[in-house]
């Protein structure tokens, strides 16, 4: 039974300062966190450091294994595309002083080519290769173009690179249409991620939007049958709570993140 990385994404407990952040991923429990290039940008504009970050990262005991996020990239055109790759590489670099394998490629909100969109992920991933980075395809639910597992699939793997992969949500495989068995479409290698999260019964699924997300096990996602896809295809990786709950927000972060892997073990090791 494969086993998985039990990881905290930092928009979980918004605004917590990082070091917080770092702080009570480790009294919870957590082995991994997968942090914002925007808060890390905000860390080392209040005077922290990378080279402090690592440190108190290692004492946690905590690895970075993705970053949120690269944006840009592809639909912009000419100095604005040069301007987007120069800020893709220096998230990128970013992650890699960190030692994060991956980094997610996020989607326009806007209807893309996907054949277009495929040959600009192909160049964004061999910047990435080149920096020890492999970006991740992300589909979001929400968004008019790249809102499905189907969809970020076909750009990832127009790479034609082994390594290619993409990044699944609960919440994005259920607000973009699809179904939490769209999961079986791929192989557990071709995953980076997944973002664990749940749905509430209203509004509307297919109308929700990102703060709508609830805690694990409080919602109507069908989270028994999402373990049992991803062990079906044999992934092994991190799962990652992801919410953007303001309610949450408000409350304790320790209790909060307690609360999340406490929901996720109960899931994944029942």
């Amino acid at each position: 039974m494969p086993a998985f990385t039990y990881c905290l994404n930092t928009s979980t407990i918004r605004p917590t300062p990082l070091l917080k952040k770092i702080e009570v991923a480790s009294r919870a429990g957590y082995s991994a966190i997968e942090p914002w290039n925007v808060e890390i940008d905000e860390y080392l504009a209040q005077g922290g450091s990378i080279p402090e970050l690592r440190r108190a990262l290692d004492g946690a005991g905590l690895k970075v294994v993705s970053m949120i996020a690269l944006g840009d990239w592809i639909t912009t055109e000419g100095e604005a595309h040069t301007r987007a790759l120069d800020e893709c590489k220096r998230r990128m670099a970013q992650a890699a002083e960190l030692g994060s394998p991956s980094i997610v490629a996020s989607p326009p909100h806007e209807v893309v080519d996907l054949a277009h969109a495929g040959k600009r992920f192909t160049e964004l991933f061999a910047i990435g290769e080149s920096m020890g980075v492999a970006p991740s395809m992300e589909f979001l639910g929400f968004v008019a173009g790249v809102h499905t597992l189907d969809q970020a699939w076909t750009i990832a793997s127009a790479t034609g690179h082994p390594r290619a992969t993409i990044v699944a949500d609960v919440f994005h495989l259920i607000r973009g249409g699809g179904k939490v068995d769209d999961l079986l479409r791929i192989q557990g290698s071709q995953l980076s991620i997944f973002h664990i999260n749940d749905l509430p019964p209203v509004p509307d699924p297919l109308a929700q939007r990102d703060e709508d997300r609830v805690m694990v096990g409080e919602g109507i996602a069908p989270l028994p049958r999402v373990i049992a896809n991803l062990r079906t295809i044999g992934y092994s990786g991190p799962i990652s709570l992801e919410l953007f709950n303001r309610d949450l927000w408000a409350l304790d972060p320790l209790n909060v993140v307690q609360e999340g892997i406490d929901a996720i073990r109960d899931l994944v090791e029942a």
